[in-house]
């Protein structure tokens, strides 16, 4: 291919189908941000309809198919109602699928998002419409010992489906390294969750005490809020300096109740609920430390979001701050040590650290900005369709 043609190709504008198991819904508005903002990052160069079929148990009819538009992609969303007959579920989840496709023209390729169950659907496009495709996966249970709990069944699909692949993208090279263990054979290539870097970035802090935060799902299993509330409580009786607010977007009864049990201070903590991506990065840049005291992770957003609001990070061993240069500003410690946690924060808030934020913000948008990002798939794109 001439070098004129091939320039021609690669600026090309394709029309990618986003194939979803997760996706923001009416039934769960938070799942799978993250894939619409890799949709949207995508969407900055070419076309994106993003798809996501997904069960609404307060259906009375049998599916509804809604369509929207937001930020540059078209969004196709099938609600199906609760069917206790799995054949059935499975019957109208095809036939829901169907029509969504139908509505459709041309599109050059698909970019599946989560490999399972969705990327049977990607496998028959494949092989019956000749449509390639790449995948990104965020799941994290491919991690030993989570993924003893995956069927036979499931695995063997899994394989196919990652085998057929023209890319694997996990998240980061850890979670790679999960999915090859798994036994996963694919064509990797790690593409790393966004962070948009112009809502997050540094801004001057006028918090009155040192402010510590925490932003995650709150699923205990996961990210381990009561050891978090555990050390928040052991730092009330040492000290006071110092505020924490915590803020989820799942079920915080649990948590409350920590809170109540061992009776903390409300005037040095603060829990809260349904904040949208502007209200976040006005939390990190008025904190002066964020913590992850997660028992696994294949990314972790919100710590990347942090260092580019240019607030330090604690976190576990674990996602994406183990694969990066910036022990400037982290602290990784182990899995489950309350007492280290306890021993970081107190060193932080003694300390008073002065960071480079203009290099802490550098860091986050060279290698996770929206432009960054859609480069990177761009070039998978464009390979898998043989353009390059």
């Amino acid at each position: 291919m001439s070098y004129i043609w091939k320039n021609i190709f690669l600026n090309k504008k394709l029309h990618i189908l986003f194939l979803c198991s997760w996706l923001p819904s009416r039934v769960k508005p938070t799942s799978g941000d993250f894939v619409q903002r890799h949709a949207e990052a995508v969407a900055t160069k070419h076309r994106v309809t993003a798809i996501h079929v997904i069960t609404d148990e307060n259906l009375t009819s049998n599916f509804e198919i809604f369509e929207s538009e937001h930020n540059g992609v078209k969004i196709i969303i099938g609600y199906l109602k609760k069917f206790n007959n799995p054949v059935l579920k499975f019957f109208y989840f095809i036939k829901v699928y169907k029509k969504i496709l139908q509505k459709l023209d041309f599109y050059d390729l698909v970019h599946l998002n989560v490999t399972y169950p969705k990327g049977i659907v990607a496998l028959y496009l494949k092989w019956f419409q000749m449509k390639p495709f790449i995948i990104s996966e965020h799941w994290t249970d491919y991690q030993y010992p989570l993924n003893k709990h995956i069927s036979f069944l499931r695995k063997k699909i899994t394989q196919l489906i990652t085998k057929n692949a023209s890319f694997v993208c996990p998240v980061s090279i850890s979670h790679q390294n999960d999915m090859l263990s798994f036994g996963l054979k694919g064509n990797y290539y790690p593409v790393p969750n966004v962070v948009d870097t112009t809502l997050f970035y540094p801004a001057k802090n006028t918090s009155k005490k040192f402010m510590i935060s925490h932003i995650s799902s709150f699923t205990n299993k996961q990210k381990n809020i009561l050891g978090i509330l555990n050390v928040i409580k052991q730092l009330s009786l040492k000290r006071e300096d110092f505020q924490v607010r915590l803020i989820g977007n799942g079920d915080l009864s649990a948590a409350q109740k920590r809170i109540n049990d061992l009776s903390i201070p409300k005037n040095i903590l603060a829990l809260e609920t349904g904040k949208s991506h502007l209200e976040i990065s006005k939390i990190l840049q008025q904190s002066n430390l964020y913590i992850s005291f997660s028992n696994y992770e294949s990314f972790g957003i919100v710590m990347a979001e942090a260092i580019a609001t240019a607030t330090p990070v604690i976190s576990t061993n674990t996602g994406i701050l183990t694969e990066l240069d910036a022990s400037n500003f982290t602290t990784i410690i182990p899995l489950k040590d309350e007492d280290e946690l306890l021993k970081s924060i107190i060193y932080y808030l003694d300390t008073k650290k002065i960071y480079d934020t203009e290099k802490m913000h550098s860091l986050i948008k060279e290698k996770f900005s929206i432009e960054t990002i859609c480069n990177s798939f761009s070039k998978l794109y464009y390979k898998s369709l043989n353009l390059n």
